[in-house]
């Protein structure tokens, strides 16, 4: 049978044709490609994991590097209980924060929250995930504890779709040294957080808020916003480990 190559229906038959291999085509290749494409985001989190404490890795040296830093590792709950069949590196790492933190269909309670343990420079220090929701997209990062869990030493932030010089600025090493010394526990051993503050976070060592602010970004209200609600709500999970922590450790030197 012979077609008519300037009939509508050859012109249909054609593009659907075409339409059809080429949908199959990119359903091969994704498929081919799509433990490459994991392995390559799962090494960007490592990578911005490890740059929470100043180490400067990248994709051909991950795999090295990663292990030689992130000692250990423990998943938590909610209220800041270990799950201990959950807590090893492997499982911690499988955790996708981000594809939780997008499901809200999982409850808060049916969560699961990782928390890194690295050394350097016989150092120990703890890293936590964050997650959360700036001006156009998604918005996340890591930051970095001394051994009180309290005070940061490091900060690492990402972005979807912030804009360039504005929101986007919170990727900018001028951005995140500022969490250096912060603190998210009061005093008073209560959950505080840290705020990114419009108009100026205050340099008085006085004020009771010194340790417990950061500038906001100039025209980035929002994406500031949204960093300060990211790390309300994640950062107090964590709290609840570190408080628990430092409470047993207090009543153990009680009882020596």
């Amino acid at each position: 049978m012979k077609f008519n190559k300037d009939s509508n229906i050859f012109t249909f038959v054609f593009a659907i044709s075409m339409c059809v291999i080429v949908a199959g085509s990119l359903a091969g290749l994704f498929f081919l490609l799509e433990g490459l494409i994991d392995k390559n985001q799962a090494d960007k989190g490592k990578i911005n994991l490890l740059s929470a404490i100043s180490v400067d890795s990248s994709r051909s040296e991950i795999d090295k590097d990663f292990p030689l830093y992130i000692t250990d590792a423990i998943v938590i709950d909610s209220e800041g209980n270990k799950i201990d069949s959950l807590s090893n590196k492997d499982s911690a790492v499988e955790i996708d924060v981000k594809k939780q933190y997008r499901d809200k269909t999982i409850s808060l309670e049916d969560k699961k929250f990782p928390l890194f343990i690295a050394e350097k420079d016989n150092q120990k220090y703890y890293i936590t995930p964050v997650v959360g929701t700036g001006l156009w997209g998604p918005i996340w990062g890591f930051l970095a504890f001394e051994d009180d869990g309290n005070t940061i030493v490091g900060a690492s932030f990402d972005h979807k779709a912030e804009t360039p010089g504005l929101g986007a600025e919170i990727r900018e090493d001028s951005f995140e040294e500022q969490f250096i010394g912060q603190k998210i526990i009061d005093s008073d051993g209560e959950f505080k957080s840290v705020e990114v503050k419009k108009g100026g976070a205050t340099t008085d060592p006085e004020n009771e808020n010194y340790f417990y602010e950061v500038d906001g970004i100039t025209g980035g209200t929002i994406t500031s916003d949204g960093v300060t609600d990211m790390l309300r709500s994640d950062l107090l999970i964590y709290s609840k480990y570190f408080i628990k922590e430092s409470n047993n450790e207090k009543e153990l030197n009680n009882e020596r």
